[in-house]
């Protein structure tokens, strides 16, 4: 089954690119509570706002509007409530640490859009087997960045060598719940190749990853022209090499993902700060 790929951005113009060009999620990001002090540095910080869904949603013909909102805080109900208002096919909830949280959100979506789970803490992680008894979990996307720092790893793809995401997989899979995980360049780039990223997603059922912004970080490239060439050509070489993927035994998955092991340890053991 061919990844649903997500693109972050709360612009128009290249929302509608991205849809055109086959992305399949659109994600607006209003997440302020508590990122600037748990991501500090260079770390890149989006600012959208709620008039964003709506202007978004306008332009969107085939893909669907993703919203994160803020993790639940006092006005959950007034933002949740308002990002369904102007438009979200889906919202997520971002850096969650108990079932309880969780329900709290899903009681206050109460159906009306999906619900999707960020998970990234280790909160999360130890309690994710109570919180999958919890009904109204559409979707859980596991955010590599956030939940490696919560191990004090040095690089977000060590979670895919010590188990974690692969327990967490196993876990999701079992209650029938899609998932996914992280985020991928264009094939042939990022410190860890694209392709050897798509096909750890096969290996492990996964279905879902974010477009990141090595794959098309539009705030740098002023020519749109250019941006939908990126998206034309880099998805089709994402399409087609899933297509390849779906040809090849499980087997070769397993020797591609020692290769992904090597690569990572390559990179955490260089002894520079990824």
């Amino acid at each position: 089954m061919p990844l649903k790929l997500m693109y972050i951005t709360n612009n128009p113009q290249i929302a509608k690119i991205a849809d055109d060009c086959g992305t399949n999620i659109i994600f607006i990001d209003l997440e302020t509570i508590g990122k600037a002090e748990r991501q500090p540095g260079d770390t890149v910080k989006s600012h959208h706002s709620l008039d964003d869904i709506r202007i978004v949603k306008s332009v969107l013909k085939k893909a669907k509007l993703l919203v994160r909102v803020n993790p639940i805080w006092e006005n959950s109900r007034l933002e949740i409530n308002a990002a369904i208002e102007n438009g979200a096919d889906i919202l997520m909830l971002p850096y969650f640490k108990t079932a309880a949280e969780v329900k709290t959100f899903i009681n206050i979506v109460a159906k009306r859009v999906k619900v999707m789970l960020l998970c990234e803490t280790k909160e999360a992680v130890e309690n994710i087997d109570e919180i999958l008894t919890i009904n109204g979990i559409d979707r859980i996307h596991i955010g590599l960045n956030d939940l490696h720092m919560c191990y004090n790893m040095r690089f977000m793809f060590e979670l895919l060598t010590d188990g974690t995401v692969e327990g967490l997989c196993k876990k999701f899979r079992k209650k029938n719940i899609p998932y996914g995980f992280g985020g991928i360049a264009r094939l042939n780039e990022g410190l860890i190749p694209a392709e050897i990223i798509i096909a750890e997603h096969y290996r492990l059922g996964s279905d879902a990853a974010i477009l990141s912004r090595s794959f098309c970080n539009w705030e740098k490239i002023e020519n749109l022209e250019k941006i939908e060439n990126i998206f034309k050509i880099g998805l089709k070489e994402i399409r087609d090499y899933e297509l390849s993927l779906q040809q090849i035994d499980t087997e070769k998955l397993k020797l591609i993902h020692l290769d992904l092991i090597n690569k990572i340890d390559e990179i955490v053991n260089c002894g520079e700060k990824v």
